[in-house]
């Protein structure tokens, strides 16, 4: 079993390792555009981003466990019909943002704040990317669908051929044409667009068979549609929960000063860089947990639970040895101004902690998705939200400053993990069963 979570986890994290790279060149060409601002404003930008996408992330979740299940089961015709059912919610959801994207950049600016240079920019790079909707959406759509038919080469293609051709853009309307911050919004864009080609281009090539059994009463099935729309609204909470912890995150530390505010838009950048490594895991849990809970298999799927934490503890072991001596130098890389660096000296040690106490988190969310036992996890994030890490910043903000934001980060991760093994037997197994 070990081979199986291997073939889907590592084509997972080649796929997952290019998105955070993404991140770090976009921030380290504005780092060295001779400005704070510049961060600041693809930092602010991209959590509106962060809303939008990770809001709607249950595209790729829910259509990944979904498909993982009818695999398992052996049903073609409704692996093929939940893609076209998942393609069409993410066309309805793009048109809406595409028509509301005024009010959705004014209401986000006034909760997020900054200064007023940043916004300023921030706008104009929203303005940009926010085009870029129907391509990013339908995407989520078609890793996920692939996944749960346990490919995950497809998806790395995708993954790898969107961030080449970003970073080659970003690279050329930064510096070739000057756009500065707009310019890797444009190339994100643009890149997007490139990868749901492909996405299109491969499904034609391998999975063309499956097309005739695709049934419009199937889609169009209204049991089946409104179990769909019950776990897909349980996965909004749930993400929307992150979401909200990690808009407050950026929101608060703007609300200090734009040091701050580039001192954690880097460092968390590395919690997002685990936290795509662990994601391989993660992914291959929902392809391989879906594909037992719909061969109804109770005995390989707690076999691959146990494995999957082995190799996420493993993983943890291995980051901390890397962010333990060598998160100074990862800083020194990613900006050249020495305030930042000087400033993010006392944070550092924050950073250490996050291997071992989030992995489990991400274990879990795979193992749960892939049993599409939504309900837990929207529990679990409403608990870790509201009961850990908002009391934890505001009990101690007035102490800690900055570290009130990372101790409550930190025990957000943690409490997932540690509720979401609470509730693993009876919101799983007993289901199974």
């Amino acid at each position: 079993m070990n081979k199986e979570i291997l073939k889907l986890a590592v084509p997972n994290i080649v796929s997952n390792i290019t998105v955070p790279l993404l991140g770090l060149i976009d921030l380290a060409l504005m780092g060295h555009l001779g400005s704070e601002v510049y961060i600041g404003a693809i930092s602010l930008g991209g959590v509106i981003f962060n809303f939008i996408y990770w809001g709607f992330g249950f595209l790729r979740m829910s259509t990944s466990g979904f498909t993982a299940q009818a695999f398992g089961e052996k049903n073609r015709q409704e692996s093929i019909t939940i893609l076209i059912r998942a393609l069409l919610v993410s066309a309805s959801i793009s048109l809406f943002i595409l028509m509301l994207q005024a009010p959705i950049a004014w209401a986000s600016f006034k909760i997020i704040g900054g200064s007023e240079e940043v916004e300023t920019l921030a706008n104009e790079y929203f303005r940009i990317r926010v085009w870029a909707a129907p391509a990013a959406l339908s995407l989520f759509v078609f890793n996920g669908w692939f996944l749960g038919m346990q490919n995950a080469r497809f998806p790395m293609i995708i993954a790898i051929s969107v961030n080449i051709v970003n970073i080659l853009f970003s690279i050329l309307f930064v510096f070739g044409l000057n756009m500065k911050s707009a310019g890797v919004a444009l190339g994100t864009a643009l890149s997007q667009y490139v990868g749901l080609t492909i996405a299109i281009i491969l499904l034609f090539k391998k999975y063309k068979y499956l097309l005739p059994e695709i049934s419009k009463q199937g889609v169009l099935n209204i049991k089946i549609l409104l179990n769909f729309f019950k776990v897909n609204s349980d996965i909004f909470i749930r993400s929307f929960c992150i979401i909200l912890v990690f808009t407050f995150f950026t929101s608060k530390s703007a609300s200090i000063d734009d040091t701050i505010l580039a001192v954690n838009s880097l460092l968390i950048q590395l919690l997002l860089f685990f936290s795509f490594f662990i994601d391989g895991f993660a992914f291959a849990g929902e392809a391989i947990v879906g594909k037992y809970v719909g061969a109804k298999e109770p005995a390989n799927l707690k076999k691959v639970v146990r494995l999957l934490f082995v190799w996420g503890l493993g993983l943890a072991a291995m980051f901390t040895m890397i962010y333990a001596p060598g998160t100074n130098i990862i800083l020194n890389l990613l900006t050249s101004q020495t305030d930042v660096i000087q400033s993010a000296q006392p944070f550092l040690f924050w950073v250490i902690l996050i291997p071992f106490t989030s992995f489990a988190s991400f274990i879990w969310d795979g193992i749960y998705i892939g049993a599409t036992a939504s309900k837990a996890m929207r529990n679990t994030l409403i608990a870790s939200t509201f009961l850990v890490f908002t009391p934890a910043y505001f009990l101690l903000n007035s102490l800690l400053g900055n570290h009130a934001l990372w101790l409550g980060m930190i025990l957000f991760m943690l409490s997932r993990g540690v509720i979401q093994t609470f509730l693993y037997k009876k919101a799983i197994l007993q289901a199974l069963a």
